[in-house]
């Protein structure tokens, strides 16, 4: 459809709707709405955007309501996303400047993310595949056991506390921890966290016979440290938000909070926004209803985009019924991304 004047008629459609959660007739755009035509000229307008499937009517004699083409036409030809106002940047800034770690970052993130679009909002941690070994500690804590902490380069902190059976007093376990502890950190620094755990056979391997036993120990800990460290995760908040709108999502609200119990759907859904051909960082990914390929989610519409330092470190963003305020909830993704990439940089 090349027609701007039916464009600017479908914009209006969109936003009264939006808005007013009614379906909207000629009479209303008329008056809410400097379109610079006749009613008549708006009603021919919205019957061939009815025809083309861009409004529907859901019943007779009512007014007209975007489909999911029409949401999609309208989302692909915004001008600009609104912008936020000075307030609602900075109360986001103080918001997540106050985190003290990673988890920390995610909770306040999914968390402010779902109170000012007033959807369910949802977080995936950094994604671990592309993160690297920053830095292994190894840390005697008494008798025979050690602290291993792995550091990663983007924030993620693993740790557990290992009883080293094979260990023959304090004195000498704290010696191949210090030896290993050094070693390790050669060996494995700057390293992905697949390639590290392919690595430490070699550690094992270079270690002199009298520590073998020791290092294996530590080594088959912090292989598991690894593995664990592989595995994706999501956060979710506001479910409670999607329930207010149940209306909005008709009987398919109870499918909707299925969907999102399953972390595995999410999981999902976030790796196929990622594959999106625009889904870089800093770009906003937008799927409208049956664009959502798990059935589950058919009603809603979901906005993501990615953040990182540098590169795509994962995606965070929101999911509601297609009624959606796409603009406003546009933006609001946008900046909370900015916001947490700088602190992940910091």
């Amino acid at each position: 459809m090349s027609d701007d004047r039916r464009l600017s008629v479908l914009r209006a459609i969109v936003e009264d709707y939006v808005s007013s959660h009614e379906p909207v007739g000629s009479k209303a755009l008329v008056e809410r709405h400097q379109l610079g035509v006749s009613p008549a000229t708006i009603r021919n307008d919205m019957a061939v955007l009815e025809e083309e499937g861009y409004i529907t009517q859901p019943h007779t004699s009512a007014g007209r309501i975007p489909t999911d083409k029409g949401y999609r036409l309208f989302v692909d030809r915004l001008a600009a996303v609104k912008p936020m106002s000075a307030a609602e940047r900075r109360a986001i800034q103080t918001f997540l400047d106050g985190a003290v770690d990673l988890d920390d970052v995610v909770d306040r993130t999914v968390r402010l993310l779902a109170q000012i679009t007033r959807q369910a909002a949802v977080v995936q941690y950094p994604s671990l595949s592309r993160a690297a070994v920053r830095h292994v500690e190894l840390v005697p804590v008494g008798g025979r056991s050690a602290l291993l902490v792995l550091i990663t380069d983007t924030g993620r902190v693993e740790q557990r506390v290992i009883d080293v059976r094979s260990a023959v007093d304090t004195e000498s376990l704290t010696t191949a921890l210090a030896v290993l502890r050094t070693r390790l950190n050669s060996a494995l620094a700057g390293h992905r966290l697949g390639e590290a755990r392919d690595s430490l056979t070699d550690v094992v391997q270079v270690t002199p016979q009298a520590d073998q036993a020791v290092v294996a120990e530590i080594v088959a800990a912090l292989g598991d440290c690894l593995t664990a460290g592989l595995e994706e995760k999501v956060v979710i908040a506001g479910t409670a938000n999607l329930v207010r709108s149940g209306a909005d999502l008709s009987a398919s609200l109870g499918t909707v909070l299925e969907a999102l119990e399953e972390h595995v759907v999410l999981l999902r859904l976030v790796q196929e926004m990622t594959e999106d051909p625009a889904a870089g960082r800093g770009t906003l990914s937008v799927r409208i209803g049956a664009e959502n390929l798990h059935l589950g989610l058919a009603e809603t519409s979901v906005v993501t985009t990615g953040y990182g330092d540098g590169e795509v470190l994962a995606r965070l963003g929101v999911l509601g019924p297609t009624r959606m305020d796409y603009p406003t909830t546009m933006a609001a993704v946008g900046a909370v991304s900015r916001y947490v990439s700088r602190i992940l940089s910091s």
